[in-house]
């Protein structure tokens, strides 16, 4: 599986939070971490585990239509 690079993880986190219209804590109680582990993601300065990321990945498939986009643009190119 490719890796995503840091400020790739950075936005793609803000970016599905935003769509989901969710606030740092919400995001954070949607993927099962806290509210510091979501605030450092998109703030660069650590990286989610790879169970995180898988449900945050989850959480872009399961919007359907509106998460296609995201799911595209970071996930399309890990095998």
């Amino acid at each position: 599986m490719a890796a995503l690079e840091d400020i790739e993880i950075a936005a793609l986190i803000r970016e599905a939070r935003q769509l989901l219209q969710l606030s740092q804590v919400e995001f954070a109680s949607k993927v099962g971490v806290s509210f510091q582990s979501v605030n450092r993601w998109e703030n660069g300065r650590n990286r989610p585990i790879p169970l995180a990321l898988k449900q945050v990945e989850r959480l872009l498939h399961d919007m359907g239509e509106p998460g296609e986009n995201l799911l595209t643009k970071y996930f399309s190119n890990q095998a």
